[in-house]
């Protein structure tokens, strides 16, 4: 292809694209449409109608989707309005019926106080009935008086209400400025108190040369006023032996209620092992003959008490595992009379012999 060929091919194009840009609906718009269509060879014009009809469908689909999407809104929208219109509604009707009961109210506090008026005429024309006319000026007068010292009191509440709303700024005011002054002065204290407490604790100041000086004289003077006793040796060593006699008398005396207490220590052990041995005790009726010699001597309820305890841990001891299974270390094992038929008579603790 030649040169002026490519600029014939460029200038083709260049006319078709200005062409296509023009604008219809103009006087020229149809030899403009015709002029196209002889410039456009067959392959352009059916392109042109695939990208027509491809904008088409587009621009249908497009169109249909907005318009269910708006006949979707349509119920909630309407459901919407009817809320609204309704709510609306209902407050009119509030407010409507509100307005009614306030005029309702006004007309019977109205009525309320026509009536009370009404009454109190009537009262006072049966009063001025019962009246001497020599007296009404003296009856006119009083209720003048009273009718003016009610008058007074509601005025006077007014007033001090009224003062007593403009104050109630200040007041509170003053009010949170002493619970701050309160809070405070707790604060202040409590860190008086630390400082106290923390002050043992702080460094000693360092004595100055006359400082020292001064303790010194001090401690000089309170000895010149309090002198010390003087004592010899032979004082020193008397009072010596004194305190040494006290403190072996006191020793002495120590371990006689050291022995005293273990004697009545030991007594009471017997005593509630005698008790002991007495709740277990049968029966006059059911004892049997050498039952009763158990008791003749002090030391042989202690006896039977320890044989009856040796025995236990014996028979504890000695016991298969599975017989052990239920008990516990503390529990009583019962043990047979016979084996308690010890002769005990040559056992002897702190007692008298039994012949």
């Amino acid at each position: 292809m030649s040169v002026l060929d490519k600029k014939a091919f460029l200038d083709y194009f260049r006319l078709r694209s200005l062409l296509n840009k023009q604008e219809t609906g103009t006087e020229f718009s149809q030899e403009l449409t015709q002029l196209v269509g002889l410039l456009s060879p067959q392959i352009y014009q059916e392109e042109d109608q695939k990208l027509h009809q491809a904008a088409c469908l587009i621009q249908a689909y497009w169109k249909g989707f907005q318009t269910r999407k708006r006949i979707k809104k349509l119920p909630s929208a309407v459901i919407a309005l009817q809320r609204s219109f309704r709510s609306k509604r209902t407050k009119t009707l509030l407010k409507l019926n509100r307005q009614k009961e306030e005029e309702d109210l006004r007309l019977q506090l109205q009525l309320q106080r026509h009536r009370a008026m009404r009454l109190s005429r009537e009262l006072q024309l049966s009063m001025l009935e019962i009246v001497h006319p020599g007296q009404l000026e003296k009856y006119n007068r009083e209720m003048e008086e009273k009718s003016a010292l009610i008058i007074q009191k509601h005025w006077r509440g007014y007033r001090e209400r009224k003062k007593f709303y403009q104050q109630r700024p200040s007041l509170t005011e003053y009010k949170a400025a002493v619970t701050l002054q309160r809070a405070v002065l707790k604060f202040l204290a409590k860190c008086r108190k630390r400082k106290k407490q923390l002050a043992p604790w702080q460094r000693l100041q360092e004595l100055t040369d006359a400082r020292r000086l001064e303790l010194k004289q001090q401690v000089d003077d309170y000895i010149r006023r309090h002198p010390g006793s003087q004592m010899s040796g032979v004082a020193s060593k008397e009072l010596h032996a004194q305190a040494q006699e006290q403190l072996q008398h006191y020793f002495m005396g120590r371990t006689l209620e050291e022995r005293a207490q273990q004697h009545r220590e030991a007594l009471m052990a017997q005593i509630s092992t005698n008790i002991e041995q007495l709740m277990k005790a049968p029966s006059l009726k059911e004892a049997e003959g050498k039952e009763p010699e158990l008791f003749l001597s002090r030391s042989r309820p202690v006896a039977a008490k320890a044989k009856q305890a040796h025995l236990t841990t014996l028979k504890h001891i000695q016991a298969p595992w599975w017989k052990k299974l239920g008990e516990e270390p503390g529990d009583e094992i019962d043990v047979p009379k016979d084996e308690l038929n010890i002769e005990l008579g040559t056992l002897f603790i702190g007692g008298t012999k039994p012949p």
